[in-house]
C-alpha cells in the first residue's frame, strides 16, 4: 500500500493536526492520487466525537505545498481528461470547505497554485513572516488557469479588483502583502504559527469576511462591466492575443460572479482541460521542465570547490550588477577593485539603490540593508584580494586589458584562484594566451541589466580544468542566475543568434520600413521589446562592437549594414547617452517615440511597405537558421539550452517554447521552404543552414 502524504495527530483540545508531507520529495506537490487519502484522513479525525476542528500544516522545512505536480498535468492525453482532473481537484477543496467544524491552513514557505487553492477551501489561513512564504497562483505562466476552484474564491475572498491581476499575471505575495489583501488572517512569526493556528481554530465557524463597500459596489452590472472591460483591454495589449490562458481567466472570473459559482466552476474545469492541450501551455510546460532539470545539472563531472568570497575588476555598469548579484543572493563577501574611487562608489551605489528599493517595498528593514551592504568593500589597489576564491572581471572589451588583469590576478592572488572573464565577444582561449595557470581561466557572460537578467552563458576553453567550470556554474546559480555551458567561439551562443535578427531590423529600417512598424512587428511575434527599441537599451556602440568579430568569424552573413556607421558617426549610443532610434526628451509616462530625425540621416523616406508579419518573419528566420547552426556544431550541449538561453537571454517568446521547440512545431520542410523563399527575395543570407537541409531531406 501507498505510503500516505498526510498524517493526522490527534490533540487532547480535539484539535486534529493534519502534517502534509509528501514521501521522498523535497517538495510538496499535488498528486490526483491524494484525493482518497485527504477524504480518508478527514474520516479518521471525524471518529473523535468532540473534535473541535482541523489544521493543516506542512511537514517540510521550506514550503506548504508548491503547486500541483505538473507532470500529472502533462500526461494528459486529452482535454477531457485534464477537465476530469481539474473537477477532482474541485470535489476535493468543495468537501474541505463544507466540513462543519473550522479547518485552518497554517501556512510556511511557498504556497503556490494548487497548495493556495487548499488554503482557500480552508475557514482561515495564518502564515509565517519568513522571507521565504510566497502566496500565489501562477499557472497562467504554465498558459493554463487555476484549476481547483482558484477563479471563484479568491474573487469572492478578496473582490475582483485585487483577486483579477493576481490570477492574471500569477504573481506571488510575501506574508505582509497577502495580509493586507486579505488573503491571509494573520501572519506571524514561525514559531508560533501552529499555536495561532490552533487558537483560530477554537474561535470555531466564523463567517467569511465582508468586503470594503468599493468592492461591493464592483459586483453591480455597470461598474462589473466597466472592470472586465479595461481588464481585457490591458490583457490584449500586454499579451499581443498570443496567451490564450490570460483570455479565458477573464471569461471564467466573470461567469463565476454572473451566473454563481456552480457555473463558475464549471467553466474553470472546462477551460482548464482546453488550455492544458494548447500549444502555448506544451511550449510553457516544456520551459518550466527544462528550467527544472538545469537546476540539477553541475556542468560537468569534477567537484565543484568551494567559494567563500570573490573578487570584482571594474565598478562599471557590470560590475556593479555582478557585485550586487554576489552579495545580496549569494551572501558573499565582494571586494571591487576599479582605477578610481569614483568607479567603486558608482558599484556601491548600484547595491544601495537596488537595496533602499527593497526597503521601500517593505521586503527588508534598514539594519538588513545595512548588513548586505557591509558585505561590499572596494578600493583602487588589490587589497584584500590575496584570498578571493574567484575573481570576475568586468572591464572594457579590450583584449589587451583583459590579458593584463590576467597577469595581475596571478601576481596578487592564491594559485587556485579562478579568473572569470565578463566578455560578449572575446575569445576566452585569447583572454588566456599568456596565462601562467590557463585551467584557472574561464568565460562568464552576464546580461544587462544583472540584477534583473536570468541568463548567464558559461564558457570554457580547451584548457579550462572542469573543476573550474563546475566551480563556476555552482557560483553563478548561487548568484540566481540559470547558466549555460557554451562552446569558446566568437559571438558565444546568444549574441550569435541575436546579430542576425538585429542585422535584418536594420536592413528593414534602411528600405524604408518605420521604426516603431519594425518593433512593432516583434512586439506582435511576441518578443518583450523591438530589435531596435533592443539595440537602444543594449548600446549601439556595443552592438557595433560585436559584428566586426562575427563578420571575420562567419562571413559576409554577418555583415552589418553600412547605414550602421552613419548612426555610430551621429553619436548615437542609445539610451545611454539619450540618442538613439528613440527619443529620451520627452515625460516618463509618455510612450517612446522614434526619433525621426534618423530618417534624414539615413537617406530614408519611412513608409510601411510591409506588412508586420512579412518583418517578423524575416527577422526570426535569420535567428532560427543562426540557432540551428549553433547546435550543429556544438557551440550549445542540446537543443534544450538553446532554448533557455534564447529566452532567458533575449526574450524569445516563451509561449513558442525558444528557438528549437519552435522549429519542430514549424517541421523540418516547412524551415527550408520559408528560407529557400526568403533567399529568393533578399539574398543569400537566408539561405537554409546544411543541418535544416540534411533534416528536411530526412
Amino acid at each position: 500500500m501507498e505510503q500516505s502524504a498526510f498524517h493526522l495527530q490527534m490533540r487532547l483540545d480535539h484539535v486534529g493536526v493534519i502534517t502534509i508531507d509528501v514521501p521522498g520529495e523535497k517538495m510538496n506537490t499535488l498528486k490526483a492520487e491524494f484525493a482518497g487519502q485527504i477524504t480518508a484522513i478527514i474520516a479518521e479525525a471525524r471518529r473523535d466525537p468532540q473534535l473541535a476542528g482541523l489544521v493543516l500544516i506542512s511537514g517540510k522545512a521550506d514550503n506548504f505545498i508548491a503547486g500541483a505536480d505538473i507532470s500529472m498535468i502533462d500526461r494528459c492525453q486529452s482535454a477531457a481528461e485534464a477537465e476530469a482532473l481539474a473537477k477532482q481537484g474541485q470535489e476535493v477543496m468543495a468537501a474541505l470547505a463544507a466540513l462543519p467544524f473550522p479547518v485552518v491552513a497554517a501556512i510556511h514557505g511557498a504556497c503556490l497554485g494548487g497548495g493556495l487553492e487548499l488554503a482557500l477551501a480552508c475557514d482561515a489561513r495564518i502564515c509565517s513572516l519568513d522571507d521565504k512564504t510566497r502566496l500565489g497562483l501562477p499557472e497562467v505562466q504554465l498558459g493554463l488557469l487555476p484549476g481547483s476552484g482558484g477563479t471563484q474564491r479568491l474573487p469572492r475572498l478578496i473582490g475582483v479588483q485585487q483577486a483579477l491581476p493576481l490570477i492574471l499575471t500569477g504573481k506571488s505575495l510575501r506574508a505582509k502583502q497577502a495580509r493586507k489583501l486579505g488573503i491571509v488572517d494573520d501572519a506571524v512569526p514561525q514559531a508560533i504559527l501552529l499555536e495561532t493556528a490552533i487558537a483560530r481554530v477554537k474561535k470555531g465557524k466564523v463567517s467569511g469576511r465582508t468586503l470594503p463597500l468599493r468592492d461591493r459596489l464592483l459586483h453591480g452590472p455597470l461598474a462589473r462591466q466597466a472592470l472586465f472591460a479595461l481588464a481585457t483591454r490591458q490583457t490584449a495589449a500586454k499579451t499581443q492575443g498570443n496567451y490564450p490562458a490570460a483570455k479565458r481567466i477573464i471569461e471564467v472570473v466573470r461567469v463565476g460572479l454572473e451566473q454563481g459559482s456552480r457555473a463558475g466552476h464549471e467553466a474553470e474545469a472546462r477551460a482548464f482541460g482546453e488550455l492544458a492541450m494548447t500549444p502555448e501551455s506544451v511550449a510553457l510546460r516544456g520551459l518550466f521542465f527544462a528550467t527544472t532539470a538545469m537546476k540539477k545539472e553541475p556542468g560537468g563531472d569534477a567537484t565543484p570547490r568551494p567559494v567563500r568570497s570573490i573578487g570584482i575588476l571594474g565598478g562599471g555598469l557590470m560590475g556593479g550588477g555582478i557585485a550586487s548579484v554576489s552579495a545580496i543572493n549569494a551572501g558573499l563577501p565582494v571586494r571591487i577593485k576599479d582605477i578610481s574611487l569614483a568607479g567603486v562608489n558608482h558599484a556601491l551605489k548600484t547595491s544601495w539603490d537596488l537595496l533602499s528599493k527593497k526597503v521601500k517595498r517593505r521586503q527588508i528593514t534598514p539594519a538588513q540593508r545595512q548588513q548586505q551592504m557591509a558585505r561590499i568593500t572596494g578600493g583602487i589597489d588589490y587589497q584584500g584580494f590575496v584570498r578571493r576564491d574567484v575573481v570576475i572581471e568586468a572591464v572594457f572589451e579590450d583584449l589587451a586589458l583583459k590579458q593584463q588583469m590576467v597577469r595581475e590576478i596571478e601576481s596578487h592572488c592564491q594559485p587556485q584562484t579562478i579568473f572569470a572573464s565578463n566578455t560578449s565577444s572575446l575569445p576566452i582561449e585569447e583572454i588566456a594566451a599568456g596565462a601562467q595557470r590557463p585551467e584557472n581561466i574561464i568565460g562568464l557572460h552576464y546580461f544587462s541589466p544583472v540584477e534583473k537578467m536570468p541568463l548567464v552563458e558559461v564558457i570554457p576553453h580547451l584548457n579550462t580544468s572542469g573543476e573550474t567550470l563546475v566551480t563556476t556554474v555552482a557560483l553563478a546559480r548561487s548568484q540566481g542566475k540559470t547558466p549555460i555551458v557554451v562552446a569558446d567561439q566568437p559571438g558565444f551562443y546568444v549574441n550569435r543568434i541575436l546579430a542576425p535578427y538585429i542585422n535584418e531590423a536594420m536592413r528593414c529600417l534602411l528600405e524604408g520600413e518605420p521604426i516603431e512598424h519594425i518593433d512593432r512587428a516583434l512586439v506582435k511575434f511576441g518578443f518583450p521589446v523591438g530589435p531596435l527599441q533592443l539595440l537602444d537599451e543594449v548600446g549601439i556602440d556595443v552592438g557595433s562592437k560585436i559584428s566586426p568579430i562575427l563578420q571575420q568569424a562567419y562571413g559576409e552573413r554577418f555583415a552589418a549594414p553600412t547605414a550602421f556607421e552613419a548612426v555610430l558617426k551621429d553619436g548615437r549610443k542609445g539610451r545611454k547617452n539619450r540618442k538613439g532610434f528613440y527619443r529620451y526628451d520627452q515625460p516618463r509616462w509618455q510612450r517612446k517615440k522614434p526619433d525621426a530625425s534618423l530618417y534624414a540621416l539615413l537617406n530614408i523616406t519611412p513608409q510601411a511597405r510591409q506588412s508586420e508579419a512579412q518583418i517578423a518573419e524575416r527577422c526570426v528566420m535569420m535567428m532560427l537558421n543562426e540557432a540551428a547552426r549553433c547546435l550543429d556544431e556544438q557551440v550549445i550541449r542540446c537543443a534544450r539550452d538553446g532554448d533557455i538561453g534564447a529566452v532567458f537571454g533575449i526574450g524569445f517568446p516563451p509561449f513558442l517554447g525558444g528557438p528549437f521547440h519552435y522549429m519542430e512545431q514549424l517541421g523540418a520542410a516547412e524551415r527550408v521552404n520559408r528560407l529557400t523563399r526568403l533567399m529568393q527575395q533578399h539574398g543569400d543570407r537566408f539561405a537554409p543552414c546544411e543541418a535544416l537541409i540534411k533534416a528536411a531531406a530526412e
